[in-house]
């Protein structure tokens, strides 16, 4: 087992990762940027190490600085979190190449899933179920034409190279196909260096529903049931719950082997997160996020698993210490994200925190690294906080979540609390009616 772990992170991921290693006996090592001295996850790691100034180029992102840390303090591993660095598969090799073990699964997977055409092409070999669309990169219009004519309008147009919502037009009929098309190559090519695009069929009404994977060194492959992450606005996660209001046992069975076999035929190692379109009884794959996903908490809470401490364990060489037939689910858990942001206009909202209370009580989980005094810097993403809830079942958890909601404070900035309070006793949220494009419409209604 590794003696000390460097994060490279920040906020409440780089906390969250140092509380799993602190309950292993592993020693941790903190980055910050200037503008993160006086950071939660600083004060409380065993070293701590300034790697530039505030913004994340120049220190989060800046590889020469963070492998110079982990050599100087004497780090045996170094953990990315999510964001910034984790799926960066130059990185990761430049990691292993000065002697550190990388927690997180190795640089070809990374490489290979990064890149959507690679990674629609693995799932097709591997049996996992894709949208209908271009086989590869579509290169012109007259192309695109022929691959919308075939698989039908709307068809959605996506960066190869894409994330995160960018890179990502919708055509619906063949008079907007060039638009669409030109648009989407422009802003792939000025967020991701690469301006390729493919096609695939627009789903109208589907869920978003993910399939978390844990694999080990040794070939043994697990999966840890599904999320719904359907609740997103700009193509980003506001809410997410497990298991799927959606789907039925039978469902979330047959679609979590699918995954575990597939990523079993990969040779892939570490947490994975497959993603997927559910429609009419129907899954299509959209990409596979080689990393810890921010919601890995709904899936603890209801398996009972530490994904970090897990990762750590896996990278060590350490073998599952369980089967799938082991593995127990229980209850319904729930993760709003809490952002600084204007719960109206979604603006930022960075600043010095006033009076802090986060809610607490049976089945309740707070991830945050925000204090009463602490400035939110304006320089990175705007989440500050994560509230997880469980229950018995759905019911339950969702009485929990509006008592929690209710108790949470966070002054002197404004935050998303009150759009997750408006969401939760939305009918249409309480009866699992709900798909990807429904929270768009809800914002727009008010």
């Amino acid at each position: 087992m590794f003696e000390k772990v460097l994060v490279a992170n920040r906020g409440e991921i780089a906390l969250r990762i140092h509380r799993a290693c602190k309950e292993m006996g592993i020693r941790t090592v903190a980055i910050h940027s200037t503008a993160d001295s006086d950071a939660m996850h600083v004060r409380l790691a065993d070293e701590a190490v300034c790697v530039g100034p505030a913004q994340a180029r120049e220190s989060y992102l800046n590889i020469p600085a963070i492998l110079s840390a982990a050599t100087i303090t004497g780090a045996d591993a170094i953990h990315p979190g999510y964001g910034f660095l984790s799926e960066n598969a130059d990185f990761a090799s430049m990691v292993e190449e000065h002697g550190f073990t990388f927690i997180g699964p190795s640089p070809d997977h990374i490489r290979m899933m990064g890149d959507k055409i690679a990674a629609k092409r693995a799932a097709v070999e591997t049996g996992i179920p894709v949208v209908p669309g271009s086989d590869g990169a579509v290169q012109d219009t007259g192309e695109a034409l022929r691959v919308a004519r075939d698989i039908g309008f709307p068809v959605l147009i996506k960066a190869a190279a894409g994330g995160g919502g960018r890179g990502m037009k919708v055509a619906e009929t063949e008079a907007g196909l060039k638009e669409a098309w030109q648009l989407a190559r422009t802003e792939a090519l000025a967020a991701f260096g690469n301006e390729e695009v493919y096609i695939e069929k627009y789903l109208k009404r589907p869920r978003h529903i993910e399939i978390q994977i844990l694999a080990d060194l040794h070939g043994n492959v697990v999966h840890l049931g599904e999320r719904d992450c359907s609740l997103q606005r700009r193509h980003q996660k506001v809410l997410e719950e497990a298991p799927s209001p959606a789907l039925n046992w039978s469902q979330r069975a047959e679609i979590g082997k699918i995954a575990a076999d597939a990523i079993r035929k990969l040779g892939y190692r570490s947490v994975g997160t497959i993603e997927f379109l559910y429609e009419n009884g129907g899954f299509y794959f959209i990409e596979m996020n080689t990393r810890l996903q921010v919601e890995h908490p709904v899936t603890e809470m209801i398996c009972g698993l530490d994904l970090v401490r897990e990762m750590v364990r896996v990278a060590s060489g350490a073998p599952l210490g369980y089967t799938q037939e082991n593995l127990r689910f229980s209850g319904h858990a729930i993760e709003c994200r809490i952002n600084a942001e204007d719960p109206d206009t979604f603006l930022p909202s960075p600043g010095r925190v006033g009076d802090y209370h986060p809610p607490g009580g049976l089945g309740v989980r707070v991830d945050s690294a925000i204090y009463s005094g602490y400035t939110i810097p304006p320089y990175y993403d705007s989440m500050i906080g994560k509230l997880i809830v469980h229950g018995a079942n759905r019911n339950e958890c969702l009485m929990r979540l509006r008592r929690c909601l209710e108790e949470y404070v966070i002054d002197g900035i404004k935050s998303t609390i009150p759009l997750h309070q408006r969401l939760v006793a939305n009918p249409d949220f309480v009866n699992g009616d709900y798909d990807i494009h429904w929270l768009e419409k809800f914002v727009g209604m008010k």
